[in-house]
């Protein structure tokens, strides 16, 4: 297999239709580490609004057990995706996912905006550090799978493609970043996640290289300065010289697709361990439209 030859594959796909095939495609095997890089970048822009960052630092998630809360959040995704959004096992694991968040006072806008920056945070990643920019199909299944996950979790008020998620996200930021005392004490807690997959001596320039990556917005609203020109020079460098090494290697086969490998679930694990320890084993509440669809059942059956 060429090194293009996914893409042209990719290319003759349309999103409208296509979108979870594409957004496999993608994730599994055509950028699975940037991917996940994007992904890291999104739950640190979380942060950098208060009303999100104080209910992390409240459950105090992060810092009991922030592996594992990272993981989750990887793996409810991946689970929703893997058999089919809608799919019996993608709809149990949305079901499962609002069991999660039904405990907590949520508004809708800040739902929009987390699942915006898990559409966008790889977008802008792939295209800065990926081995070849995305293209308009990629894009737009990143755009189109998060709003069907959006729609599922019961989110309202969606946007439709991939450049109205971005719109919100800016805007979003533009009016709700803000420096506050939990966005530090949940990034650092994030930060001590991310080095720890590192030798201990290497942790401390793993953690300064991440910042360096870092828009001045964020790590304002995060509480951290910004690191020396000279440092973010380097790790733009360094990341821009893997994607000319990647571009020149093989295509990942067919059989070879990414394989999660969740620090805190060495022997695998089942829907029910994902999430909080006071979630497991409680009952599932129907989908926002599954409940619409037995309410308009039992109109249609009075009105008989």
């Amino acid at each position: 297999m060429g090194r293009y030859s996914r893409l042209r594959r990719i290319e003759r796909l349309d999103p409208r239709t296509d979108h979870e095939r594409i957004f496999w495609l993608l994730t599994q095997y055509e950028f699975p580490w940037d991917y996940t890089q994007g992904v890291s970048v999104a739950f640190l822009r979380d942060y950098g609004v208060p009303r999100i960052s104080r209910l992390l630092d409240r459950t105090q998630e992060f810092e009991r057990a922030g592996q594992k809360r990272y993981d989750d959040t990887v793996l409810i995704a991946y689970e929703m995706v893997r058999e089919g959004l809608d799919s019996a096992h993608g709809k149990a694991t949305a079901r499962h996912l609002n069991r999660i968040h039904g405990r907590y006072r949520i508004p809708n806008e800040d739902y929009r905006y987390v699942l915006a920056t898990t559409v966008v945070g790889p977008k802008r990643w792939i295209d800065r550090y990926g081995w070849r920019p995305l293209s308009w199909q990629e894009t737009e299944s990143l755009a189109l799978v998060g709003r069907r996950m959006g729609e599922l979790m019961g989110i309202t008020g969606l946007p439709a493609d991939y450049a109205g998620f971005e719109r919100l996200l800016d805007a979003y930021e533009r009016e709700m970043f803000a420096y506050d005392p939990a966005n530090r004490r949940v990034a650092a807690a994030t930060l001590r996640v991310l080095t720890g997959w590192y030798p201990r001596p290497l942790r401390p320039l793993v953690a300064r290289l991440s910042l360096a990556l870092l828009d001045e917005p964020l790590l304002t609203a995060l509480g951290f300065a910004p690191e020396p020109r000279w440092l973010r020079a380097a790790a733009h460098r360094a990341l821009r010289t893997r994607a000319a090494l990647v571009r020149r290697m093989p295509a990942r086969p067919g059989w070879w697709r990414y394989r999660q490998k969740p620090r805190s679930y060495p022997f695998g694990w089942t829907l029910d361990d994902l999430g909080p320890h006071w979630a497991q084993g409680r009952p599932l509440e129907p989908l926002a439209e599954e409940r619409s669809a037995q309410e308009a059942s039992a109109d249609s059956k009075e009105c008989r």
